[in-house]
């Protein structure tokens, strides 16, 4: 049994299946089966950022049929609901927030594949791994829709998937008015989220 994320090989390639095993404290996700350990604890101000933006996706879509999930929220990358093998699985990640209409996409464990909405909130140690690496990611499975928070400079991103390549939008500041190019309903100003 693995209790101690020391135990582990970090040059090896893992499955969900390996994830699944594991049993101690730290949080980690996988890329394409190599392990990368998330930030310690977010900041009060990343915290109360990414409960502001639930707040208004939870009000936006209570009478839709789309789910907002927080983290920690297991989305399993390049898997289907037809994939029964855990062994077959490769990316596990941990968006900061995620919105999926599709229930097929949604198991005990959490969403299998794609959401349609991914939301990752940058912090100090993990802006790398959100810029880039989950960017490729989220291309790659198909993410509809990505944005990118960046609560110290009070901006968002917002890519979008067209042909299979993710396209920037102009990028947002404190006063703009955000409009989701998947969901109409989410138009509101960023200093909602950032106050």
């Amino acid at each position: 049994m693995i209790t101690n994320i020391s135990q582990l090989d970090l040059t090896k390639k893992y499955s969900y299946a390996d994830y699944l095993t594991w049993m101690f404290q730290e949080r980690l996700e996988l890329f394409k089966g190599k392990i990368f350990k998330m930030s310690p604890t977010p900041s009060m101000y990343h915290q109360k950022v990414a409960g502001n933006i639930h707040g208004i996706l939870w009000n936006k879509f209570k009478t839709h049929s789309c789910n907002v999930f927080v983290a920690p929220f297991d989305v399993r990358l390049g898997s289907t609901k037809n994939s029964k093998n855990d062994t077959d699985i490769y990316t596990v990640v941990q968006p900061d927030l995620c919105v999926i209409c599709d229930e097929n996409n949604l198991d005990a464990r959490g969403a299998i594949g794609a959401p349609e909405l991914m939301i990752e909130i940058l912090s100090p140690g993990n802006s790398k791994k959100e810029m880039r690496y989950k960017y490729d990611l989220y291309q790659e499975a198909g993410v509809l829709e990505y944005w990118i928070v960046n609560p110290e400079n009070k901006t968002i991103f917002i890519y979008v998937l067209k042909d299979g390549i993710f396209v920037g939008q102009h990028p947002l500041i404190e006063d703009d008015n955000i409009e989701s190019p998947l969901f109409p309903q989410l138009d509101f100003k960023l200093e909602e989220i950032f106050n």
